[in-house]
């Protein structure tokens, strides 16, 4: 009797581990096959690496739209925002992470394990060759915590290669929110795009053993350009820290001068690696954005541009006297802005003393700035993030050394790992929810604001919104066509996010709605910002060029040129 009980348990358990391969090879095939589809009408935003061919061996991508579009799934409990579970995840969440601290010895930040041994990336500078291999090889190896995808390709022909490293890292995480680092969009500032290539490293590695890395990446799905720029990138030089060689793309256009701007028309043509970080920007709901870069030490926060410089217009010699004037020029939300300024710097053990580079250049206090107190600019990134999409963005200058010897990057990867980590984090502040028909339907595209702060944010196709904010009583103002417009009070508190779910109601026709201004209404067709600004909004923008200033207009490029080579 005992030998046959042995026996029906060794085939019980032979039973079950194949039905646990069979359900394994059954989930593979299934990824395999969302991660090789094709989503139709979105434009075949880019390509996807097939994580499962053996990197060094594949041919060419298999092309695809955006992985983070292909799929979603739900959250605790599925897609159901009244679900009871939903917050689970959030439990014991502390956005202050007080006990994730930095270690020299690079060990294991929350639990003193030291951080794994294996897969070690060099400290050196990786041209565009190798940061292909280690991007390939590293999706291959780790293909159920990242995906390698293209949003398109420099003026000469380069992928821009955007890393996703998440439990889920090819299926959008319902309820849960996309973040993204975007690095080396001047060329020859070259620290970032290595971090970005460590951060990933450091991120799977530490997936399984350190509890604060793997929270992070089963909630958040972490996008990561390590180069916008790869083809300024290959003419920089190791050691040069100032100076312009590498700054710009093949074409000699400043990337970060060539977004839209809310405050002054941008004449400049529009370049291939920004029309790509547009598209992707419009494709995917970011709530929290970095752009790194190098030349100083500070995190600069929104907004860059200044609303004088719409009077300067046509007084070229005005402008070179106000552009360089201080003056800050602040958002709706600037308590949120200098908040994660300070996440990063605080956490930063050089940037934090606001110590100035070298004799000469200005230091800032606690290590942060706004953007135009430092200088204004006209076309940069942050503020087109903010404006157009509702994505807080924050420039982190990470070196004062432009190219550093590739022997300090270990330093700079100390000083930097924990900011890095804590900085996405903060996209889990503030308010998240879903809003709803009255039939628990998702309503898209339903129009945001939170009363007092007139930069607008959208619901996504599954109704999701998020908005960092900090702990305070709060209105939020939701709008969508065809349904009666809602106003909700909601409390934000440190401990966790809040969850809010809205109903919408839909209006009858006899009803006097009031419709809320749409960007079209105000700027013409077209994707426009969405500042709801109590002042006059800007022109439309045209095709016209501007008027030749003549000699000051010339002052004024030299002089914005001058002060771009030697700041960030």
């Amino acid at each position: 009797m005992q030998s046959l009980l042995v026996a029906v348990a060794v085939a019980l358990v032979a039973a079950s581990a194949a039905a646990v391969a069979s359900a394994k090879s059954a989930d593979a095939t299934d990824d395999l096959y969302y991660r090789q589809q094709s989503l139709g009408g979105l434009g075949g935003l880019g390509q996807v690496e097939d994580a499962a061919v053996d990197a060094e061996a594949s041919a060419d991508p298999i092309t695809a739209s955006d992985p983070s579009l292909l799929r979603s799934v739900g959250g605790p409990g599925g897609y159901n925002p009244n679900s009871g579970s939903y917050q689970g995840a959030y439990q014991g969440y502390q956005p202050g992470l007080a006990g994730y601290q930095a270690s020299a010895s690079g060990a294991d930040a929350t639990a003193g394990i030291p951080a794994p041994a294996h897969d070690q990336l060099d400290f050196k500078y990786h041209n565009y060759e190798k940061m292909t291999k280690y991007l390939r090889t590293t999706s291959s190896r780790y293909p159920n915590l990242t995906a390698l995808y293209s949003i398109g390709k420099s003026v000469q022909g380069r992928d821009l290669w955007v890393m996703v490293v998440s439990a889920s890292p090819y299926e959008h995480m319902i309820g849960k929110p996309d973040v993204k680092y975007v690095a080396n969009m001047h060329g020859n500032e070259a620290v970032g795009r290595e971090l970005m290539l460590h951060l990933v490293q450091y991120l799977v590695n530490s997936y399984s053993t350190d509890p604060y890395i793997k929270w992070l990446l089963d909630n958040t799905r972490i996008h990561i350009l390590p180069s916008m720029n790869p083809d300024g990138f290959e003419v920089s030089r190791e050691g040069q820290c100032d100076g312009g060689q590498g700054r710009y793309n093949a074409r000699g256009f400043d990337l970060n001068r060539n977004f839209p701007d809310y405050f002054k028309q941008n004449n400049k043509r529009g370049q291939p690696e920004t029309d790509a970080v547009k598209e992707w920007t419009s494709k995917i709901q970011f709530v929290l954005s970095g752009g790194l870069h190098g030349g100083a030490l500070v995190a600069s926060y929104p907004f860059d541009n200044t609303p004088n410089s719409r009077m300067c217009r046509s007084t070229p010699l005005c402008s070179v006297f106000q552009n360089y004037a201080s003056t800050p020029s602040l958002t709706p939300d600037d308590d949120v802005f200098k908040h994660l300024a300070l996440t990063y710097s605080s956490n930063h053990p050089v940037m934090s003393r606001g110590v100035a580079c070298k004799a000469g250049t200005p230091a800032f206090s606690r290590g942060i700035t706004n953007g135009a107190e430092w200088y204004p600019l006209t076309g940069g990134m942050q503020d087109f993030n903010y404006v157009w999409y509702g994505c807080m963005e924050v420039t982190l200058e990470l070196s004062c050394c432009k190219f550093p010897p590739a022997s300090e990057l270990p330093k700079f990867w100390e000083e930097n790992r924990v900011s890095l980590v804590k900085f996405l984090a903060e996209a889990h502040r503030g308010v998240h929810g879903f809003v709803m028909d009255e039939n628990g339907n998702p309503v898209e595209k339903a129009a945001l604001k939170v009363k007092g702060r007139d930069v607008g944010f959208q619901t996504t196709k599954y109704g999701e919104f998020w908005r960092i904010l900090l702990p305070g009583v709060y209105k939020l103002e939701v709008y969508a066509e065809g349904y009666l417009p809602r106003e909700v009070d909601l409390m934000v508190v440190e401990q966790h996010p809040t969850l809010l779910n809205v109903t919408l109601h839909p209006a009858k026709r006899n009803d006097n709605l009031y419709r809320h201004p749409t960007v079209g209404d105000r700027l013409g067709p077209g994707p426009g910002p969405s500042y709801h600004s109590q002042h006059s909004a800007p022109a439309p923008h045209s095709s016209k060029p501007a008027s030749d200033g003549g000699i000051f207009s010339s002052i004024t490029s030299g002089f914005n040129n001058f002060v771009s080579n030697i700041f960030g």
